[in-house]
C-alpha cells in the first residue's frame, strides 16, 4: 500500500520517508512488541491558546461562579475569571490547577467523565472550530496505520489522565486503560453500604512529565514503545527511551511553525527547566522534526 493511501495528509519528503521506512521495519517486530505512545496535547490535539483541559476547567468555574458569586473571592479563581496571566504565573500554575481540580472534587469517575464528554461535545475553540475536531488528521492517520500494524498505541499525557480517558475512545480510539496521564487521587466511600469512588483534591504521584513519563508507561503498560511522538521538552525522555531501543524504532517531535493554519511558537515544559530549545535536542538526538507547516498537507480533521 503506498504512503499516498496511508498516510494521505503527509506531504512527499524526508519526514514521511522516515515514517514509512519504520513501518515497513516494524512487520519484522513480535506483535507484542510493537507499541507506540504519543503525547497529547500539542502532539495529538491543539494546546494553544490555552490548554484542551484548561478551558475544560474554566467553563465549570465560570458556571460555577454564576450561581455562587463567593467563588470569585478565592485568589486562584478571581485570576482565571478575570483572565489575569501574570497573577496566574504569580500565584503558581500548580496552585491554580490543583484549585480547578478541586472544583469537582467528591464526584464520582462517570460523573466526571460525562462532564468532560459534555464539554467537547458542545466547545467551540478560539479559531472557530468545535473542540472536538482540533485534532491533527495526519496524527490520526498514523495512528490508523500502526493499528493496521497491529500495534498497541497509547497515549501519555502531561495533563489529567481522567479528562483524556473520557474522550479518548471517541477522538483517538484508544481505550481508557492506554491513557497514562497525570492522576487525580480518589477517596474510597460507602454509599448505602456500598463501595465507591469520589475525586479527591489532590494529584496522586508526580506530574507525567519528563523522566515520569518514562516510569509511567512501564509501570502501566510493562512495555516499551518502539515509536515515541511528542513536542516539548515534557516528552524528551520518552523520545530518548523509544529511540535508543533495539531493532526499528522512531521519535517523531512535532514543531508547530504554521501561524496560518495553527500557531507558530516554540513548545516548552509547563513543569521542566529547559537548558536548549527542544529542536535543537532533536536534532542532537536524531530524532525526527515533524514540521507543521512543510510535512503536513492539512492540519485538522
Amino acid at each position: 500500500m503506498s504512503a499516498d493511501s496511508v498516510l494521505p495528509s503527509w506531504r512527499p519528503g524526508a519526514t514521511r520517508d522516515a515514517i514509512t521506512r519504520f513501518l515497513a521495519a516494524a512487520r519484522s517486530v513480535p506483535r507484542e512488541e510493537r507499541v507506540a505512545c504519543f503525547d497529547n496535547d500539542g502532539t495529538l490535539w491543539c494546546e494553544r491558546p490555552n490548554y484542551v483541559q484548561y478551558e475544560f476547567f474554566v467553563d465549570a468555574l465560570r458556571r460555577r461562579a454564576a450561581a455562587d458569586a463567593s467563588l470569585g473571592d478565592r485568589p486562584e479563581f478571581a485570576a482565571v475569571l478575570g483572565g489575569d496571566a501574570a497573577e496566574i504565573g504569580a500565584l503558581g500554575l500548580d496552585r491554580v490547577a490543583l484549585a480547578l481540580a478541586g472544583l469537582f472534587e467528591g464526584l464520582t469517575p462517570d460523573a466526571f467523565a460525562a462532564e468532560a464528554r459534555s464539554f467537547m461535545d458542545t466547545a467551540t475553540h478560539s479559531l472557530g472550530r468545535a473542540m472536538r475536531t482540533m485534532v491533527y488528521r495526519p496524527m490520526l492517520e498514523l495512528l490508523d496505520a500502526l493499528r493496521a500494524l497491529d500495534f498497541t498505541v497509547a497515549v501519555s499525557t502531561g495533563g489529567g489522565r481522567e479528562f483524556v480517558r473520557a474522550v479518548s475512545e471517541t477522538i483517538y480510539g484508544t481505550p481508557a486503560e492506554l491513557v497514562v496521564g497525570t492522576g487525580i487521587d480518589y477517596d474510597v466511600v460507602r454509599d448505602e453500604g456500598r463501595v465507591g469512588l469520589r475525586r479527591a483534591a489532590r494529584i496522586r504521584g508526580d506530574v507525567n512529565e519528563g523522566a515520569a513519563k518514562v516510569t509511567n508507561i512501564q509501570s502501566q503498560l510493562g512495555r516499551r514503545p518502539i515509536l515515541a511522538a511528542g513536542n516539548s521538552a515534557g516528552d524528551g525522555e520518552m523520545l530518548e527511551w523509544a529511540n535508543r531501543g533495539p531493532g526499528p524504532h522512531l521519535a517523531l517531535l512535532v514543531d508547530h511553525d504554521d501561524a496560518t493554519r495553527e500557531y507558530a511558537y516554540a513548545s516548552r515544559s509547563e513543569t521542566l527547566a529547559e537548558s536548549e530549545a527542544i529542536t535543537t535536542t532533536a536534532t542532537r538526538r536524531d530524532w525526527t522534526i515533524v514540521s507543521m507547516a512543510n510535512d503536513w498537507a492539512t492540519v485538522f480533521a
